[in-house]
């Protein structure tokens, strides 16, 4: 089994060039605005966490230091979100600034329940 420690490497660097990844297609598709990529990272993010739990605690957990911790933490993106809204905030987006915060919330807690489910049934 691989060292803890080198999974959570391997599965951090690999989050966050697909998450790099959303960023560069949301950004092509999009152009910049309103911060779609990071909301669909936390989401998706929060989906496969429920399902990795489910999955990881019924098949056993050795690979959880690789997917959860880092392949799923460096996929996610909180700090990014934190950052995208203080910038709606601050440019006078308001409304867009709430919407966001709201929606990251609400989608990503909707996703992580939809992941146990999904896991659950598997």
């Amino acid at each position: 089994m691989m060292n803890p420690f080198l999974q959570v490497a391997l599965g951090g660097a690999a989050g966050a060039v697909a998450r790099y990844g959303v960023n560069r297609a949301t950004m092509a598709v999009l152009g910049p605005g309103f911060p779609v990529a990071t909301l669909i990272v936390n989401v998706v993010g929060s989906f496969l966490m429920g399902l990795l739990v489910v999955l990881l605690a019924t098949r056993g957990n050795a690979w959880a230091p690789l997917l959860m911790t880092g392949a799923l933490g460096g996929f996610t993106t909180f700090s990014a979100f934190s950052l995208d809204a203080l910038t709606l905030w601050q440019r006078g987006q308001h409304g867009a600034a709430a919407a966001y915060v709201l929606l990251s919330v609400g989608l990503s807690l909707s996703a992580i329940v939809a992941g146990l489910a999904v896991g659950r049934a598997a």
